[in-house]
């Protein structure tokens, strides 16, 4: 180099585990290396919306008069391709810390096994994973980088690799700012140094990239901002391109609002709702959701202040003119303008969902079994839509089909007069709260009962409290309001013989309850454990202990309900009465109660249960 100034060139070892990625992307993964060009085109894109937001904030710029364009240069001759943008560019430490390693968690083990199970691995994940340069391996041996960070006072430098084990920077001479990027195509990629070829990637991938890209000095982008058209002017082909290109996904969205608002606050809005969660493993910090330009400036691409937390599974654009054009990411935060658009959008989106309940039900049910999960967290965190939340959630039910819905309105209408409560029962799956002797009355007598299957449904239990003034009770409560079955007293203990099994059972389980009584929800079980007033949900109860490990054995104490007609309670009232074996009725109450412990998933240690089991069959089969 002519300036003897510059640094020398410096070679740098890849980690072995980025030599291994590495490996697996150019050598065993991608089937569709055009999306090489797409996280190209992306990544020169992200770096002209940066600079473009530097622009408004930075008056020491390089080059602040640069076109924001992308150039892209083929040679299908000697098969290169060239990739310039007039953006933000990079710093060495840039080069060495993101061009130089991944930083996605868990990304080369989950690759690794996609290719251990010989799986196709879908190119829309290469973004999503921060991996979306290497693609470029695929189709190129040797690539260089020439870059500028947009400092007036930075220097240029050349990145270079050949994607195996090592990579070199050097300083160079670069007047503009913005990064270049080139390579020559190996020869199963030679048809990416034709144009006509290219211009299709593009048109493809990245037709509503917010710059123009050039190829070959042709515009090849040429579809403007589709949220600043007139709704009836997009095409829903358009608008489902957009939202593939803004979201990552590769499907068609289940819905839209597209927004034209004046007044209070003035902006444009072009948002969708996925058809299915945007693969589900990667972290939510991970995940697009809506971007924000100002004027059509560039704001942030991942603005989560506009929509609350429990809508975060949308994406799109939010473009207003009431924002100042000199904002900050760390202004808009607490803008009132921001807190607004965010108060109309939500609005909006429970109205589109609401019109869906009330007219398109199946959809309305896709939805809601997609994005149910995150969506019921809204009911604690969003007090002024509380009503409209409630009102939107659904569950699956004792007469609802596994994997049906019903809403509380619909519970409540189907209600016998004399119900004075709505009832659930919580639990991990369906067919695992079916089985619950607890449901045995209800089922008996034609009562619904709703199912509690996401953690947010109980921890929404407190804030529902009561629906259409009818208070909201788990059938776990001792103290719900159950009538006795004329039938099964028909064969019961007398009142004197279930006080006096029901002593036995006091004295053999001491304090490890805090009550023994005779049940009336029990039908064909002998036994089941329900909780006291003050007490918390079997299925609570577990999820608690898997926050603090070191807690174990039931929380709070139950209250063991015994069924009075169940011949094995009868047997055993007949043995206490008789004075017969002592052993015997003691092992066999302590089994009844620990089988219910069993059945609530709380019983600690199986070993001595199934050891008292084997003792109890041994004497029955005497």
């Amino acid at each position: 180099m002519s300036d003897s100034n510059t640094e020398q060139l410096q070679e740098f070892e890849y980690k072995a585990e980025m030599k291994q990625l590495l490996h697996l992307i150019a050598h065993s993964l991608y089937t569709h290396p055009e999306v090489a060009l797409r996280e190209l085109v992306s990544n020169a894109s992200d770096a002209l919306n940066k600079v473009r937001f530097m622009q408004l904030t930075d008056s020491n710029l390089l080059n602040p008069d640069a076109p924001l364009r992308i150039n892209i240069i083929l040679d299908s001759n000697a098969q290169t391709f060239s990739i310039e943008d007039t953006g933000i560019g990079m710093t060495k430490a840039d080069l060495t810390d993101r061009i130089g390693t991944f930083a996605s968690s868990g990304t080369l083990e989950f690759l690794a096994q996609m290719k251990e199970d010989n799986k196709p691995f879908d190119g829309n994940l290469i973004g999503q994973f921060g991996i979306g340069f290497y693609s470029v391996f695929m189709i190129a041996d040797e690539v260089v980088i020439e870059t500028r960070h947009a400092d007036a006072d930075s220097k240029g430098y050349r990145w270079k690799s050949i994607g195996e084990g090592k990579f070199s920077i050097e300083e160079i001479e670069r007047p503009q700012r913005g990064t270049k990027i080139f390579f020559k195509l190996k020869d199963d990629a030679k048809q990416f140094s034709e144009e006509f070829e290219v211009k299709q990637v593009i048109k493809k991938y990245s037709n509503f990239v917010d710059f123009p890209i050039f190829v070959g000095g042709e515009q090849v982008n040429t579809v403007g901002a589709l949220w600043h058209k007139n709704r009836n002017d997009v095409t829903e082909e358009e608008r489902n391109e957009f939202y593939k290109f803004v979201s990552n996904d590769f499907n068609a969205p289940l819905g839209h609002l597209h927004l034209s608002l004046e007044g209070v606050v003035n902006f444009k809005a072009l948002i969708f709702i996925p058809e299915a969660p945007l693969f589900g493993f990667l972290r939510e910090q991970d995940l697009k959701s809506v971007h924000l330009y100002s004027n059509r400036i560039f704001i942030q691409d991942d603005c989560k202040d506009l929509l609350p937390e429990y809508l975060h599974f949308m994406s799109g654009v939010v473009d207003t003119e009431d924002l100042p054009l000199n904002v900050s990411r760390e202004v808009t935060q607490s803008s009132p303008v921001m807190m607004k658009i965010k108060d109309i959008l939500t609005g909006r989106t429970l109205s589109l969902l609401e019109g869906w309940r009330k007219d398109e039900p199946d959809k309305y049910d896709k939805f809601f079994k997609n994005f149910g999960l995150l969506f019921k967290t809204g009911i604690g965190s969003d007090h002024s839509n509380k009503d409209r939340l409630i009102e939107l959630l659904r569950f699956e039910s004792t007469k609802t089909e596994k994997g049906k819905f019903t809403s509380l309105k619909e519970y409540v209408e189907g209600m016998p007069e004399d119900q004075r409560e709505i009832y659930y029962l919580a639990g991990d799956n369906r067919d695992a709260v079916e089985l619950d002797p607890k449901l045995e009355y209800f089922k008996k007598n034609g009562i619904e009962v709703l199912f509690f299957l996401d953690p947010a449904d109980l921890f929404n239990a407190p804030f529902l409290n009561e629906y259409d003034e009818k208070p909201l009770k788990s059938i776990e409560k001792a103290d719900i309001d159950l009538k006795s079955d004329e039938d099964s007293q028909s064969d019961a203990l007398t009142e004197d013989e279930s006080k006096s099994v029901i002593s036995a059972f006091k004295k053999t389980l001491g304090d490890k309850v805090e009550d023994v009584v005779a049940s009336k929800r029990l039908v064909d079980s002998a036994a089941t454990l329900v909780v006291g007033a003050g007490g918390m949900d079997s299925h609570m109860e577990r999820m608690m202990k898997m926050m603090n490990q070191k807690q174990s054995g039931p929380t709070w104490k139950k209250i063991l309900e015994i069924n009075v007609s169940h011949p094995l309670v009868k047997n055993l009232a007949q043995l206490h009465r008789n004075d017969g074996d002592e052993t015997l009725l003691e092992k066999c109450i302590l089994q009844i109660y620990e089988g219910a412990l069993l059945i609530d998933e709380n019983l600690d240690s199986t070993t001595e249960f199934v050891a008292r089991m084997t003792d109890i069959m041994e004497k029955a089969t005497k």
